[in-house]
């Protein structure tokens, strides 16, 4: 793979090769999807598409719906219902290429929506009781971590993400003896979070 500059054509090093290669497997993954739609009602093109972070994306829905992180779950529903009847697609039938960009500027407020709710103070607040109990009497079954993402698999068959954590923080999990100790202590109550599944009830 080689790159041109000043007319002279150079050959890009490793560490840029491994760049662009991790970035083109990062463009089909499920999160740039919703990167996509948030892009595309900015009216960004496509092409210029690259992964972003989960961390990123807080930022970026917060920047979609023109919130920051001090607005509250009523507010946020009020500005949300607000875009979504400016921009309903039965608004825009002129033409195609209107429908079409509502619609997607569409999918991306209901995603950037929901997203912010899942990780908003005040659903952990909600959920903090239950998330308590969860984290002291469920045991790690499994985890992921991707793009300083860490995904929890719980024994009561709950799941949630952790943002912003660090790779040495995640070395640091994997290599502990008792991972479940270190998750309470230094990961649970330290990192955004939402759930992104329920426990299994008998």
């Amino acid at each position: 793979m080689n790159s041109v500059r000043n007319g002279k054509r150079l050959r890009k090093t490793e560490s840029e090769e491994s760049y662009e290669i991790n970035n083109s497997l990062y463009r089909s993954d499920i999160g740039c999807y919703f990167t996509r739609l948030l892009l595309l009602a900015k009216g960004i093109c496509l092409e210029k598409v690259y992964f972003c972070t989960r961390m990123n994306k807080i930022a970026e829905y917060r920047k979609l719906l023109g919130v920051d992180k001090t607005v509250e779950l009523k507010e946020l529903k009020a500005i949300y219902r607000n875009l979504m009847k400016e921009w309903h697609p039965d608004k825009f039938q002129d033409t195609h290429e209107s429908k079409l960009e509502a619609e997607e500027k569409s999918k991306a407020f209901i995603e950037a929506y929901h997203f912010l709710v899942s990780v908003a103070p005040e659903t952990n607040a909600q959920q903090a009781e239950q998330y308590s109990e969860m984290i002291k009497s469920s045991r790690i079954i499994d985890f992921q971590y991707k793009t300083q993402t860490l995904l929890v698999n719980f024994a009561d068959g709950s799941s949630y993400e952790y943002f912003g954590l660090p790779r040495n923080i995640y070395l640091k999990l994997v290599n502990s003896d008792a991972p479940d100790r270190f998750a309470r202590r230094h990961i649970y109550h330290s990192f955004v979070y939402r759930k992104v599944s329920k426990a299994v009830t008998a």
